[in-house]
């Protein structure tokens, strides 16, 4: 951030199973998770992505968003962003793609949005246990 740059709202963030981008220009946001429910562990995902909004802010900045893990002692994903908003009703919309993410325990994950490195906003990812469907053939 440089001197003459005004520090952007966080209008939006979801985390998601992906994000799909339309002919139209638009975007799709596709399984939409506020928690993790599994009967086993760990939990792998192929592909998690973080969608985020920002607007009535101007210049340059780097979004960072991490997992941390339910001691919040190590981050089991990061990924970091560039953007630029030319002026205050410019807005962003910025798309995190995390691979390969594995929850190891049961717990609350937290992701963590930051900007510049200061915090925005931390969302907390409960990972909870269930049982398993009947004739699942899981144990």
């Amino acid at each position: 951030m440089t001197a003459n740059s005004i520090l952007p709202d966080l209008q939006a963030a979801i985390l998601c199973e992906d994000v799909r981008a339309e002919i139209s220009g638009q975007q799709t946001l596709i399984g939409v998770i506020g928690a993790i429910p599994t009967p086993t562990l760990p939990i792998g995902f192929f592909k998690l992505c973080l969608w985020t909004r920002w607007c009535g802010g101007s210049g340059d900045f780097v979004q960072k968003c991490l997992i941390y893990d339910p001691e919040e002692d190590q981050a089991i994903a990061q990924a970091e962003v560039p953007f630029t908003l030319t002026d205050l009703s410019a807005h962003a919309t910025n798309v995190h793609f995390f691979g390969g993410v594995q929850f190891q325990k049961y717990g609350t994950y937290h992701v963590e949005i930051l900007i510049d490195d200061e915090i925005r906003l931390r969302i907390p990812l409960p990972v909870v246990e269930v049982e398993p469907p009947e004739n699942s053939g899981i144990r």
